[in-house]
């Protein structure tokens, strides 16, 4: 169930985005105005959820900044197309207008990863567990991703949330996430417990 005041905040920012600006025009189309207030307003509410310079409001919430770009872009249409179904980020990614898209993508990409926490320190793991090798195939040796692989961009992996690569990696598994069928398949084979343990791992680094 979506956390009903995250959606009320939410909404207002996205009615705000709305009257921000005139009608979207066919000029705009073809060149959307990345500085506009209509535009920014749009980019505030991803950081309502996601932070703004510095980690998510919540450890489910994913980093975005610093992700990869390829990859936000190709999770924004997914999100849109429902290919992904999360309900808050469906009704978030429609606000966009196609070409804001990739502006949006861009300007959360290079914005800097945030820097970890002095627990997240303390955490760190000392040896890769069973099974990691499988992951550096298409998000590299460091697990830093890349714009391309395997016929799909591959988010960075080093420093995500614990808790948002287990869930993740856990919806592949049991099919409740479906917009990537290599990884489906890939989860499906890992025990739960290897699972539970590579996301430890690569939430340290």
């Amino acid at each position: 169930m979506i956390n009903h005041r995250f959606r009320t905040a939410l909404g207002a920012l996205a009615l705000a985005a709305s009257v921000a600006a005139p009608a979207y025009t066919a000029e705009q189309a073809t060149a959307p105005d990345t500085t506009s207030r209509e535009f920014s307003a749009k980019l505030l509410m991803c950081t309502q959820c996601h932070g703004n310079n510095g980690p998510p409001v919540r450890p489910a919430i994913p980093i975005i900044s610093g992700q990869q770009e390829n990859y936000l872009l190709k999770q924004l249409q997914d999100f849109r197309n429902k290919n992904r179904d999360v309900e808050l980020m469906t009704w978030a990614s429609i606000t966009l207008h196609p070409e804001e898209m990739a502006p949006a993508a861009a300007f959360f990409a290079k914005k800097p990863w945030p820097a970890r926490s002095a627990q997240a320190e303390k955490a760190a793991a000392t040896a890769a567990p069973r099974g990691i090798a499988v992951c550096q195939a298409c998000h590299q040796t460091n697990f830093m991703g890349a714009p391309q692989a395997e016929g799909a961009p591959a988010p960075r992996l080093a420093g995500q949330s614990y808790e948002y690569l287990i869930a993740s990696m856990n919806a592949y598994a049991d099919g409740t996430r479906k917009n990537n069928q290599v990884m489906m398949g890939i989860m499906a084979g890992i025990m739960p417990a290897d699972r539970e343990a590579m996301a430890r791992y690569l939430s340290a680094l």
